[in-house]
């Protein structure tokens, strides 16, 4: 990043310009902004003990990157200042305990249903990276959605946004974690916030308890491995079979740790039309999409978070939720008329087939 001329603005400048942005940010759709600096102090070395137990699981990219996610200055050098936003993402209707009670309907993660987020946000950070540009002068920008070696959570809740609970989740006293982060790394030396929320979880342990794989080591601690959203979007191969009868019927994700945070009665539903549920998903039965053949898959996750876990793993997932059904001739049916298309499906349907 190059020096840019934004050095010479005065202190009551860039104290003008920070309560200038986050009423920009509220334009442009977050529901807020906040500033941090670039020490993360203690997060660098929780990350450090996290990747040494090896709770990360596969995704090597965690730990690939050095200590760039708790420096952001490394990954953009020149960085003095982080812009932290959020954005709602609940639909109107998120029907989840519902849709969770159900066992023979599939059950997406929310945040999943719609749009892509990583488009979305990072269009509209650009465009707060612009406004800023216009008014303060020249200056040296990257925005960021969840695709950068950075400790967005940690830099939110220094920001002010809230704190991260005990489900390792940013948490909103007023708002709850339905929300998405993205943040813009600026050469700006803006006025941090420096005013982190308190932790308000308490002795509450709810989102502890109710993970259904039993997948935290303790308070702040997640052992990736046991976490239903790693083990449906980030793994491939097989699942382990000890995990597979507590995945339910979640299928892409899992929002069981958000569903039993007492914060999450504050959570507001989003007004972007962008994260309205498509396809049904949010009420789709399992075998409904178990039908889906790779091009109608392709097709109708065009442009959403889904796309990801790919077609394979997709069914993979699918396959074990139907094992966790009640047994039914139809489900029987359904999932003997796939085998033989993949060695890694099979396996997952003769578990399935073998459920009493």
């Amino acid at each position: 990043m190059n020096q840019s001329a934004t050095t010479s603005l005065t202190a009551e400048q860039l104290t003008r310009l920070r309560d200038d942005i986050r009423q920009w940010a509220t334009e442009l759709g977050f529901q807020q902004a906040g500033i941090a600096g670039v020490a993360l102090g203690e997060h660098e070395d929780l990350l450090q003990e996290w990747l040494e137990n090896g709770y990360h699981g596969e995704m090597d990219y965690m730990a690939s990157h050095g200590n760039m996610r708790s420096r952001p200055a490394e990954l953009l050098p020149g960085t003095l200042s982080v812009i932290s936003v959020r954005m709602d993402y609940l639909p109107p209707d998120g029907n989840m305990r519902e849709q969770l009670g159900d066992p023979n309907k599939a059950y997406v993660s929310r945040y999943a249903l719609g749009r892509d987020y990583h488009k979305l946000i990072r269009k509209r950070l650009t465009e707060l990276g612009k406004r800023i540009e216009q008014a303060a002068g020249q200056m040296g920008f990257r925005a960021f959605v969840d695709s950068a070696p950075v400790l967005e959570r940690a830099l939110a809740e220094q920001a002010g946004l809230g704190w991260i609970g005990k489900n390792t989740m940013l948490i909103n006293r007023k708002a709850g974690s339905y929300f998405f982060l993205g943040e813009i790394l600026t050469d700006l030396p803006l006025p941090a916030d420096n005013n982190p929320e308190s932790d308000h979880c308490g002795r509450c342990t709810s989102c502890l308890d109710i993970c259904p794989t039993q997948a935290f080591v303790g308070p702040h601690v997640l052992d990736a491995r046991r976490c239903i959203s790693y083990l449906t979007i980030e793994l491939n191969g097989p699942i382990p079979e000890d995990l597979r009868s507590g995945m339910g019927n979640r299928i892409f994700g899992c929002d069981d740790c958000q569903i039993g945070c007492p914060w999450n009665r504050f959570s507001k539903a989003t007004s972007e039309t962008d994260f309205t549920p498509r396809h049904q998903l949010d009420k789709a039965t399992l075998l409904e999409l178990w039908a889906w053949d790779e091009a109608e898959f392709l097709s109708k996750t065009e442009g959403m978070p889904i796309r990801r876990t790919g077609y394979e793993n997709w069914r993979r997932n699918i396959a074990v939720a139907l094992g966790n059904a009640p047994k039914s001739i139809e489900i029987e049916q359904a999932l003997r008329a796939r085998l033989g298309e993949s060695a890694l499906v099979d396996e997952h349907i003769e578990w399935a087939l073998r459920q009493s």
